[in-house]
């Protein structure tokens, strides 16, 4: 038989490569350094793999989404450009022909990559449908175009070093980008079957394969062969073709849903209709949906299931190996070997690979659905039954740059805690109490706090917070019986009532606008109160069916510095509709400026809400350098005729507003929520404000919000710390001028003192790096954590973060400042220049400063821009009275 060779054929050859036949071509199994060396390092650094061998369609033509729509299990319909997706080729039965991965690389194309074994077999499946698709064009380029994996911690800079145009994808899996590197151009995808959080394919052709695989490792990959990316996708228990799909170990068809990746390899849209083995595939689902939930009643449909196994006894589990469940036959290891891994040296965010291994017995097998996990098991191996386990996974890949093996699955029961009816020990009590007043002092007189979204109060805040209030109950809400009249539910809340009042009243005087609630406890609740009113708005002439979600949402992306709480995965997740197209979130977000991912591309922005038509925009970031195009938006939204809701979350930057940074509602906003604790001077709570009038439609919202702020999210709102806001609400307005104005001017002199000692500082220098509260310096990708943590040693807080080109936050890159605290405390900027360079020693040369940084901040103990006096003095000292 001729075997198939990819363009790197001789490469391998040359490099030692111990070459075999797998799926009709000649592959490299392992190199001189062994499967265990290769495993390892793309664990570490980042593995090399000619993947050439995989089949590689491309798929055009006006019938080419119905084409895929019919043959593959997902929805291709889903994919944007420079979007990628799993999938299946299912059967009429709902097994597999195949698995494969579906890019987008442009809009008239896609590509398809299918395994190697089953190339031929996959394209004579096809052509047997494509008779019924006229305009298709379906093209066989596997050996035109070659096709390499780098995978692994390394693999994200290795690239960057060797691209001479365009950028890498998007740093979220199944992204996609065209670049150029050595001269041609490369298609590059954030996709790969190692189980690596960061790791990329690449595809150009074949001709330059030589080259560019040169190229990374000259720069450090390791070149990897089948053996350790066999044992590599096993670790992240992905399946292979012939062991986790297609037959079993008793000739029958594995179904798709035994795989648990099938959630998101499989849908059932309406956009799919009648394609290959939906009904097949819809019983599996019911019946996978119900095995979740352990009922089995439809279990025959789906009666086993591919799971996670570790091997706990001596010995190793091999493919066809039997599983036991007490003395019954479960089912079979579908794969199973020995696989090494790197021990770390600590836990958490700070742990990185020692040079320590250790090896480990696991495996995949396809058992009993009603086996759960922690299960203990029995594995055939030779006649010999050994010890094994359910497990839910071998390998978590959600903390970049690591992928981290687990070990440590601990199934036991959590027991009742104990207690004790005895009276605490002195002791107990007393230590308390001093290391509750020593880490006081350490924050108070020896640190410097540059966290922005902090805010010490005031001595009259803090001391109204814990007065008679605190603890107690004033729930209220108006009654159109009482022509709106508050009714409040308790006795002894006249008091209370009248500081609502107050506050309500300073806030509409702070913020310009008509209505106030202060009732909402954190910016976190603001927004989901509001997300839920919008959803009660907008549903308000129909209660008895099922209350529609909102169709559309623009926001900033969390990547790209937006709230956690206005993301799906944050407050916005139960009141944003599915976008029936891609099956997500029905949410866009703001494109930002190619050389400044912290600004909005406000032309780019035009043209999305044109096509997306949004029902909610929602302005604001954790991490905001610029100010919010909100006038720009507004003008678009007018234009176009475009009924939308404008919300501003003004956490980080409630302290700014004014004509020193932005007028929200003087810009066009309806609705503003916030933070009260950040640049505001306030306690930690929430605040929503709005600009309607009663005569007003929106009116029917803003008494929408009122009832999902009680009784819709808060009973006790706290009366204590809504008293000690009142009193920093008195002290914002009456010192706002000064402390806006000096904010950002000490920002910007951060900044440039930052830059000037030769630190990387994020932003747009002509406007002085930042128009707000917030510094961004980068510090190098992965490295702010650790840099952080040194900081603060030295008594200089702060917190890392992710830059919009970063994974996530454990490979932060970034260190965020603020400096509205210091601002408080009196710094100015010559005191700002100070500190940056003393925080260029900690970073580049890791100086000791702890000492010297204390002894700076013993400069800075009295707060400015809040009330004093004799008067003042007195009175505090009868609250301590009576305390």
């Amino acid at each position: 038989m001729n075997l198939n060779k990819t363009p790197l054929y001789e490469l391998h050859k040359g490099a030692g490569a111990t070459m075999v036949s797998f799926g009709g071509w000649e592959m490299p199994v392992h190199y001189a350094t062994g499967i265990l060396q290769e495993h390892l390092a793309t664990r570490k650094t980042a593995g090399l793999f000619d993947v050439s061998h995989m089949g590689r369609f491309t798929v055009s033509g006006q019938d080419s989404l119905a084409f895929l729509q019919h043959v593959l299990s997902n929805n291709a319909a889903a994919l944007q450009v420079l979007e990628s997706q799993y999938t299946f080729i299912p059967t009429e039965s709902g097994g597999a022909v195949d698995d494969a991965y579906l890019y987008r690389f442009i809009e008239e194309e896609y590509f398809l990559v299918v395994n190697a074994g089953n190339r031929e077999k996959d394209w004579v499946h096809f052509q047997g449908f494509s008779t019924q698709f006229p305009n298709l064009n379906l093209v066989d380029q596997t050996k035109d175009i070659a096709m390499l994996s780098l995978q692994g911690p390394a693999s994200k800079d290795m690239l960057r070093n060797i691209l001479e145009d365009g950028d890498l994808p998007e740093p979220l899996r199944n992204q996609l980008s065209i670049a150029t590197i050595a001269g041609t151009e490369v298609r590059i995808a954030r996709t790969g079957y190692t189980g690596e959080p960061i790791g990329f394919e690449l595809f150009f052709p074949a001709g330059n394969a030589v080259r560019i695989w040169n190229l990374l490792e000259t720069l450090g990959a390791t070149p990897v062969g089948l053996g350790a990316r066999d044992t590599l996708r096993l670790e992240a228990a992905l399946p292979l073709y012939g062991h986790e799909l297609g037959m079993d170990a008793e000739n029958r068809e594995i179904p798709v849903f035994a795989l648990s990746i099938a959630r998101v390899a499989v849908s059932l849209s309406p956009l799919k209709f009648e394609f290959i083995g939906k009904n097949a595939l819809t019983r599996q689902f019911h019946a996978m949906q119900k095995i979740i939930n352990r009922d089995y009643t439809s279990v025959n449909d789906l009666p086993k299931m591919i799971r996670p196994v570790e091997i706990t006894g001596k010995g190793i589990a091999r493919a066809g190996d039997k599983v036991f469940a007490g003395k019954s036959l479960a089912g079979y290891i579908t794969s199973g070997t020995m696989v090494p891994y790197w021990m770390f040296d600590k836990q958490g965010i700070y742990g990185r690979p020692l040079p320590q291994q250790a090896k480990r017995a696991i495996g995949l097998a396809l058992v009993s659905s009603q086996l759960q996990d922690g299960d203990e098991i029995q594995v055939e191996v030779r006649g010999k039954r050994i010890g094994a386990r359910i497990v839910p996974f071998h390998l978590r890949t959600e903390a970049p740059p690591y992928a981290r093996p687990i070990t440590c699955h601990d199934f036991s029961p959590i027991g009742p805690v104990g207690y004790s009816k005895a009276t605490p020990l002195p002791g107990t009590v007393t230590a308390l109490m001093r290391k509750a007043i020593e880490n006081t002092r350490w924050r108070q007189q020896d640190c410097i706090n540059l966290i922005p979204s902090e805010m010490t109060s005031s001595d009259c805040v803090r001391m109204l917070s814990i007065m008679d209030p605190a603890g107690r109950y004033a729930e209220h809400k108006p009654l159109k019986a009482f022509c709106d009249a508050e009714v409040f539910y308790y006795q002894g809340t006249d008091f209370i009532a009248e500081i609502e009042a107050l506050l309500i009243k300073e806030f509409r005087k702070y913020l310009e606008c008509a209505e106030v609630e202060p009732r909402v406890l954190s910016g976190q609740m603001a927004n989901a109160t509001v997300f839920s009113a919008i959803v009660d708005f907008l549903n308000r002439s129909d209660r008895k069916s099922e209350q529609r979600r909102i169709r559309s949402i623009m926001n900033h992306h969390i990547i790209k510095g937006g709230h956690l709480s206005s993301q799906p995965m944050g407050a916005l997740r139960d009141f944003v509709a599915r976008d029936p197209e891609t099956e997500r979130p029905a949410v866009v977000n703001f494109p930002v400026l190619p050389d400044n991912p912290y600004q909005t591309d406000i032309a780019a922005t035009r043209m999305l809400i044109d096509r997306y038509k949004p029902e909610l925009i929602i302005f604001g970031k954790s991490m905001v350098l610029h100010k919010e195009p909100v006038s720009e938006i507004r003008d678009f939204i007018t234009d176009m005729e475009i009924d939308c809701l404008l919300m501003y979350d003004m956490a980080h930057v409630l302290g700014l507003v004014g004509p020193y940074f932005q007028q929200p509602f003087q810009e066009g906003a309806h609705i503003v929520t916030g933070s009260t604790h950040k640049t505001f001077f306030g306690t930690q709570r929430g605040m929503i404000a709005a600009n309607y009038q009663k005569d007003m439609l929106g009116w029917q919202l803003w008494e929408a919000i009122q009832r999902r702020s009680f009784p819709g999210s808060t009973s006790n709102h706290h009366l204590g710390t809504l008293l000690g806001l009142l009193m920093a609400a008195y002290e914002m307005n009456a010192f706002k001028d000064e402390y806006q104005q000096n904010v950002i001017s000490n920002a910007k002199a951060f900044a440039k003192a930052l830059k000037a000692c030769g630190l990387n500082v994020a932003g747009d220098p002509d406007i002085g790096f930042t128009q707000t509260h917030q510094v961004v310096v980068n510090v190098g990708y992965a490295k702010a954590p650790e840099i952080a943590k040194r900081l603060e040693e030295n008594n200089i807080i702060l917190n890392y973060q992710a830059t919009p080109e970063e994974e996530g936050f454990t490979v932060s890159g970034a260190l965020r400042m603020g400096v509205a605290e210091m601002t408080r405390f009196g710094m100015a900027p010559a005191d700002f220049k100070q500190l940056a360079e003393w925080m260029y020693d900690v970073i580049v040369k890791d100086l000791p400063l702890k000492d010297k940084v204390a002894g700076f901040r013993k400069r800075f103990l009295k707060m400015n821009y809040c009330f004093r006096g004799d008067q003042l003095d007195e009175l505090l000292q009868q609250v301590h009275g009576m305390l």
